[in-house]
C-alpha cells in the first residue's frame, strides 16, 4: 500500500513546473493523489526537456531516414553507416539555463552528457563541437559567462581526452540572460555492435553503473522547462557537478563491458536522472520496472527517495544486464574503480514501481509516464514579412579596406583562436583540419578515409525570417562540408527559442522547422538527433530564434581534401554562384552602419545549393583547386581576408561591372564559395563549371601581402590579421569576477 507522505497543495504542484491541467491529468490517470516522489517523477517526466510537449508536433514533419541512416531521433543519439561495418553515432544537445547560472559546471556537465550518450550507444568518441552564445560584450556577466563556459567545455573535454575542433561564438544582446551552449559530440562504432535503451525480458536485473548519486542537479531538467527571473542564486544547486576523469573511468568499462556480451540494454542517467532511464528503458520495451533504493550508492547520507529519483549526479550509467554474467561485469566494473549494484529488476506489468526503506514510494503507469506525456498543439503565428532593402539605399564606405579592417574586429566576426586555443583539438592523433575553417576533418584510424564536422546557425536571419532561416542554417553546414570535399551525411540539431506560448514565438519555432526540413529534403539531408530548448526567456525577454545545425560528412580520402588558405602566388580566384548585393540582414547593414532590424534575410535557392556543392566537391576530389572557403557572414570580402589570413598572402580584386562594389563584396547571398586554382587549368575549370551549369567568374589573382578591393585603396595583410586576431583577447584580458 503506497502512503501519501506530504500534502500536495497547487503552490507545491506549481513548483514542479506543472500546469492545474496537468495536475488534473495525473489525478485521472492514477485516481488517487501523488506521493511527493510521484509528483516529482511526473514532474521530470513531462517537462519540455524530457517530453518534447511543445514540439513533437512539428519534430515529426522533418525526415529522419535515408540509405546510411541506421537510427534515427527517439534514441540516445543517430547512427550513420559510413561503409566498411562502420557507423558514426551523433548528437548535439543544450545545457543553457546551467551555463548561465554556474558557467563552468554548466558548460562542463554538458560536454559530459553529450560524450555520454554517444558513448551509451557502443561508440567511442572521437570529436567534441560546440556552438556558443553570449550577451553583448558590454553586459556586466558576459565576460564572466565566456571565461566560465569556455574553461568549463575545455577542461572537460581535454581531461576525457576528445578532440574538441570546432564550433561557433556569437553575442548578442538578446543573450544577456540567457546564454546558450550546444554541445555535439561524435563517436565510432561498429555497425553491428550497436546498443540502445529497450529493455527486453522479464525478472532482469537491472543495475547501476559509474558514481555514487548526490543531491546536486535536482530538478535540473525541470529548471531548463522554465524561463528564469532576475535571480538565478538560488538555482544553482540545480546545476550539476562534473568529473571527467570518472567519465573517462565509465567510458572504458562501459566499451569493456559492451564488448564482453553482457549488455541486453544501456541508458545514461542525464536530464531526470534515475527517472528518466527507467521509465524510458522500460516503456520502450514494453515492460514494466521496479526499484530498490536502498541499493543505489550513495555520496550523501539520509537522501530521500524523492532526491534519489530526481538528482542529476554525473558519470552514471543504467542497464539491463544478462543475470548470467552478472560477476564478470561486476569485476569490470570494480577493475576501473566504479560502482556496481542491482537495483531493480524488469516486470511485465507495465508498473513503475520505486521502494526505499521498505515502503513503497512511487506505482505508477510507465507508459504514461513516457510515451502518454501530454503533448500540445500551441497556437502560433507567423513572423511578419519585412520589406526588402534596395541597394540604392545603402550608402558605400568612405574607405572599404579600413570597413573590412572594423568588420574583421567585431565581436561576432573576429578570429575565435583565444577560444579554441584553450581546447585540445589534437589529442588521439587523427584531427585532419582543426578549428578556423569551414568544417573540421578527422580521420577514421589509418584512413584513408575521414568525418567532416561542422555547426552553424544564423540567428538573425532566423529572426527576420524564420523559413529562410532555417533553409540556410542546413544549406550553410551542406557548404561547408563540400568545401572541405565531404559529402553530406546527415545533421542533428539542436533548436534553441523562447517561451512557446507566445504565439509569436512558437511561430518562430514552426517557421524554422519548416525551412530546416524543406532543406533537409532537397539536400538529402536526413535529421538523425537532435535536442529542443525552450523558454529561453528572462523577465519576459526571449533569446532570437537560434535552431542550431550540426552536420556530419564522409571523405572516401583524406588526402583529397580542401582548406581556406592560399597557397601560392598568381593563382586565379574564382567565385562559384550568383552575386546579387543582397545587404538585408547583412553585417554591414547591422553593424557597420548601425541598422540592426533592417531587410529581409538572403533567399536559398536550394537546387543551385546541391548543384554548387556537388561541383565543388568533384573539383576537390580531382584534385584541380588549390584552396576553397564557403561565402557567408560579411560576404566575399570577408572570405577572402580570411582565405588571405590563413595563407599569410595577399590578392587583387577586380571590379564587378553590374553592381556597386560595397554591396558585390559585402552583400551576403547564398550558395557562393570563393575558390582558387593555378591560371594553368583555369580554362578547362570553367568549361567544366559551364557544362554543370554552375555560374563560375574569375575576379582577382592572388599574392603580395595586402588587399586590393577593386578601385579602393590596398590594405595590408598585417593591419587585417591584427584588427581580427586582437579584439576577443584584448576583451578577455579585461574579463573580472562578478
Amino acid at each position: 500500500m503506497i502512503r501519501n507522505d506530504v500534502t500536495i497543495t497547487p503552490e507545491l504542484v506549481a513548483e514542479h513546473g506543472l500546469k492545474p491541467d496537468e495536475y488534473q491529468r495525473i489525478l485521472d490517470l492514477i485516481g488517487r493523489e501523488p506521493t511527493l516522489t510521484e509528483l516529482g517523477i511526473f514532474s521530470a517526466m513531462w517537462n519540455e526537456h524530457c517530453s518534447y510537449k511543445s514540439s513533437k508536433k512539428w519534430l515529426r514533419t522533418l525526415p529522419t531516414t535515408g540509405d546510411r541512416v541506421i537510427c534515427g531521433p527517439g534514441e540516445n543519439a543517430g547512427v550513420v553507416d559510413i561503409g566498411d561495418g562502420q557507423a558514426i553515432i551523433f548528437k548535439m544537445e543544450s545545457h543553457n539555463h546551467p551555463s548561465y547560472i554556474e558557467p563552468h559546471q554548466g558548460a562542463a556537465t554538458g560536454v559530459g552528457g553529450i560524450l555520454r550518450d554517444v558513448f551509451t550507444m557502443g561508440a567511442r568518441p572521437i570529436a567534441a563541437l560546440n556552438a556558443l552564445r553570449f550577451g553583448e560584450p558590454s553586459h556586466p556577466r558576459t565576460q564572466h559567462i565566456v571565461a566560465g563556459v569556455v574553461a568549463g567545455v575545455g577542461g572537460y573535454g581535454n581531461s576525457f581526452g576528445v578532440p574538441t575542433i570546432g564550433g561557433e561564438v556569437n553575442f548578442d544582446p538578446s543573450y544577456n540572460g540567457n546564454c546558450l551552449v550546444n554541445a555535439f559530440a561524435a563517436g565510432l562504432a561498429d555497425t553491428d555492435k550497436i546498443f540502445y535503451s529497450e529493455a527486453k525480458g522479464v525478472g532482469l536485473p537491472l543495475v547501476y553503473l559509474g558514481s555514487k548519486t548526490g543531491r546536486d542537479g535536482i530538478h535540473g531538467a525541470t529548471m531548463a522547462s522554465a524561463e528564469f527571473d532576475h535571480d538565478t542564486e538560488e538555482k544553482r544547486p540545480t546545476v550539476q557537478i562534473g568529473d571527467p576523469f570518472s567519465e573517462k573511468l565509465l567510458l572504458e568499462a562501459c566499451l569493456e563491458l559492451m564488448a564482453s556480451g553482457a549488455v541486453i540494454a544501456i541508458q545514461d542517467m542525464g536530464a531526470a536522472g534515475l527517472t528518466c532511464s527507467a521509465v524510458e528503458m522500460g516503456a520502450k520495451g514494453g515492460l514494466g520496472v521496479e526499484l530498490n533504493l536502498d541499493m543505489v550508492p550513495c555520496r550523501e547520507t539520509g537522501m530521500s527517495a524523492y532526491e534519489m529519483m530526481l538528482s542529476e549526479s554525473q558519470e552514471r550509467m543504467l542497464m539491463v544486464l544478462d543475470p548470467k554474467r552478472e560477476k564478470d561485469a561486476e569485476a569490470i566494473f570494480h577493475k576501473w574503480g566504479l560502482d556496481f549494484a542491482v537495483i531493480g529488476k524488469t516486470t511485465d506489468d507495465l508498473r513503475f514501481r520505486v521502494m526505499r526503506h521498505g515502503e513503497l514510494m512511487a506505482d505508477l503507469p510507465i507508459k504514461d509516464l513516457g510515451d502518454q506525456a501530454p503533448e500540445y498543439d500551441r497556437p502560433w503565428i507567423a513572423t511578419p514579412k519585412r520589406n526588402a532593402v534596395a541597394i540604392g539605399d545603402v550608402p558605400a564606405p568612405n574607405d572599404l579596406g579600413e570597413t573590412l579592417a572594423t568588420m574583421l574586429a567585431l565581436p561576432d566576426m573576429c578570429s575565435r583562436r583565444w577560444v579554441w586555443e584553450q581546447y585540445d583539438h589534437l589529442i588521439q592523433g587523427n584531427t585532419a583540419i582543426g578549428p578556423g575553417g569551414d568544417a573540421a576533418v578527422i580521420r577514421i584510424g589509418e584512413g584513408p578515409k575521414a568525418l567532416a564536422f561542422t555547426l552553424d546557425v544564423t540567428p538573425r536571419y532566423c529572426a527576420a525570417d524564420p523559413v529562410e532561416g532555417g533553409k540556410q542554417a542546413v544549406a550553410e553546414c551542406w557548404r561547408n562540408l563540400s568545401a572541405v570535399g565531404a559529402e553530406p551525411l546527415a545533421i542533428t540539431d539542436n533548436l534553441n527559442f523562447g517561451n512557446p506560448e507566445k504565439p509569436e514565438i512558437m511561430g518562430q519555432f514552426v517557421g524554422c522547422i519548416q525551412g530546416i526540413g524543406e532543406a533537409c529534403r532537397a539536400l538529402d539531408f536526413p535529421v538523425v538527433s537532435g535536442n529542443v530548448s525552450l523558454y529561453n526567456e528572462t523577465n519576459g525577454k526571449g533569446i532570437l530564434p537560434t535552431p542550431a545545425i550540426g552536420a556530419v560528412g564522409l571523405l572516401p580520402d583524406v588526402s583529397q581534401r580542401a582548406t581556406v588558405a592560399f597557397k601560392a602566388a598568381d593563382e586565379t580566384i574564382v567565385l562559384i554562384g550568383e552575386t546579387t548585393g543582397h545587404l538585408g540582414q547583412s553585417i554591414y547593414l547591422r553593424d557597420i552602419l548601425g541598422r540592426r532590424d533592417e531587410g529581409t534575410a538572403p533567399v536559398v535557392d536550394l537546387a543551385a545549393e546541391r548543384l554548387h556543392g556537388n561541383f565543388v566537391r568533384s573539383e576537390i576530389r580531382a584534385g584541380s583547386l588549390t584552396a576553397v572557403h564557403d561565402i557567408s557572414d560579411g560576404g566575399i570580402f570577408v572570405a577572402l581576408a580570411e582565405m588571405a589570413m590563413a595563407g599569410g598572402m595577399g590578392a587583387t580584386l577586380s571590379t564587378p561591372d553590374d553592381l556597386p562594389l560595397h554591396a558585390w563584396g559585402f552583400g551576403e547571398d547564398q550558395g557562393r564559395y570563393l575558390v582558387t586554382l593555378p591560371e594553368k587549368a583555369l580554362a578547362h575549370f570553367l568549361g567544366r563549371a559551364e557544362m554543370a551549369n554552375v555560374p563560375a567568374i574569375c575576379i582577382g589573382q592572388t599574392g603580395g601581402k595586402q588587399l586590393t578591393l577593386g578601385a579602393g585603396t590596398p590594405i595590408s595583410l598585417e593591419r587585417l590579421t591584427q584588427a581580427h586576431e586582437g579584439w576577443l583577447p584584448n576583451y578577455m584580458a579585461q574579463a573580472v569576477e562578478v
